[in-house]
């Protein structure tokens, strides 16, 4: 039986052509990815990440996985909440996006209890009720197959665990006329001088428009198996976390 096709940005494509497509992008941009997340947020990007870590209220004995895990930022902000005895799983599809994020820890010190894992989110290699929280930032857009993921995601999560995923969402309406200069616009032309790569920042903003708004992404969830589900607006419906609970095996 043939793939169903999926997006890559506007682009129509098999999934296989998406996920090739989806890594190149990420080793275009790993070594400006810092830098253009402080451009295209104006820094907003580290509120948001500070909002989801205090949401996620992990505890010293806690294991994580940090899903999507890119340059390691909401890594390095909840590896000091876990002591000794909790640890921290950097799941990536892009070993150079993994790579940069080993870099930023080690650099801050943060050698313990963490380890490193290049998988796909749709095929965890990790054994089922295993974390006690999965948490996710920027990179659910960017998955094959999200239902697939998600899916994945209960699998590995504890009885009692929580999923916590960091997104871009849908603009309110009355924004998106102005959001759409900025996206198709000042993106690609900071791309194209900051990481010398417009077209991976045009991926960016047409990623966007495809991803599901809050309400679908919630059904989604609820569909993997994901109880008291719901989502936090950060911002004129730009940025949401939503959240959703393994409450049985």
């Amino acid at each position: 039986m043939q793939e169903k096709n999926t997006h890559f940005g506007y682009q129509d494509v098999s999934p296989g052509e998406k996920t090739e497509k989806v890594s190149a992008v990420f080793d275009s941009v790993a070594s400006k990815y810092d830098v253009m997340n402080d451009v295209m947020s104006f820094g907003l990007h580290r509120i948001w990440k500070h909002q989801l870590v205090y949401l996620a209220n992990v505890r010293p004995c806690y294991k994580v996985l940090d899903l999507a895990a890119g340059t390691a930022d909401l890594s390095a902000l909840l590896a000091p909440k876990l002591g000794e005895q909790g640890e921290i799983t950097l799941c990536d599809l892009n070993l150079t996006m993994l790579e940069h994020g080993r870099g930023k820890l080690v650099d801050k010190g943060l050698l313990k209890n963490l380890h490193y894992v290049q998988a796909m989110a749709e095929v965890l290699p990790f054994r089922e009720n295993y974390f006690d929280r999965v948490v996710l930032a920027f990179g659910l857009r960017n998955f094959t197959d999200k239902s697939q993921a998600l899916q994945a995601i209960f699998r590995v999560l504890k009885p009692g665990g929580q999923l916590l995923v960091l997104e871009f969402s849908k603009a309110h309406k009355w924004l998106r006329k102005a959001y759409d200069s900025y996206s198709f616009g000042f993106l690609p032309k900071m791309g194209k001088i900051v990481a010398r790569d417009a077209g991976s920042y045009r991926y960016l903003a047409e990623s966007i428009r495809k991803h599901p708004d809050p309400d679908t992404l919630r059904s989604m969830l609820e569909s993997a198996g994901f109880q008291q589900c719901d989502f936090l607006d950060l911002g004129f419906g730009i940025v949401c976390i939503h959240r959703g609970y393994k409450l049985s095996a």
